[in-house]
């Protein structure tokens, strides 16, 4: 009897063959998708720009406050993972609680700014750059909506466990992982996104 030689599969988690995960797959489409449309509208913004109905448009302060809101709530969301990580439960939801009123504090504060340019007599029918303005930050502020929104679902998710064995077992649980992957990888986008188009205006 012949021994027949044994055939080395590859691993399913090696090279070609690792397994997609479906869901960050079309996250990152989406995404890519996302940073085309804002790339696009920053191009027409550029061309547009020293047309004769062109005026000039400080951005408003309550801009720069929300830039620093977004960029700290990043960073409370990536001490959450490392929180949840570290199996500090009572941490991560303080953390991620901060995070999602950061998020609310950002819109509002952009909001304000919408306010401070009004009150610049900046409006939508009056200003092509201030129209521009109110356009992105208002298509920006639509995407960081959806964030809130999945952020919400987590909270109130992970909020639920009270005990530190639930929490336990919720935060090993590999659906649990991939939301919170997924809305971490998302937020960490639209504050990249943001800053993007904030370093933009202020260079235009």
């Amino acid at each position: 009897m012949t021994n027949k030689p044994k055939i080395k599969r590859p691993s399913v988690e090696q090279g070609l063959f690792k397994r997609r995960e479906p869901f960050l797959f079309m996250l990152w489409t989406a995404i890519a998708g996302i940073s085309i449309m804002f790339l696009a509208l920053t191009i027409i913004y550029s061309l547009r720009k020293g047309q004769h109905q062109w005026q000039a448009v400080s951005l408003p302060l309550a801009f720069w406050l929300s830039t620093f809101s977004i960029i700290t709530s990043s960073l409370t969301l990536w001490q959450t993972n490392q929180a949840v990580k570290k199996e500090q439960f009572r941490r991560a939801k303080i953390l991620l609680g901060t995070t999602l009123g950061l998020g609310l504090l950002f819109i509002g504060l952009q909001v304000v700014g919408w306010q401070q340019l009004i009150a610049q007599k900046v409006y939508l029918s009056n200003s092509l750059g201030g129209s521009f303005i109110y356009i992105i930050s208002g298509l920006h502020i639509a995407h960081i909506l959806g964030g809130i929104l999945f952020l919400t679902l987590i909270f109130i998710d992970i909020a639920r466990h009270t005990s530190y064995v639930d929490s336990f077992i919720h935060s090993i649980n590999p659906p649990n992982q991939l939301r919170l992957k997924l809305v971490t990888i998302y937020w960490h986008f639209v504050d990249v996104l943001w800053l993007y188009l904030f370093l933009f205006f202020l260079w235009a």
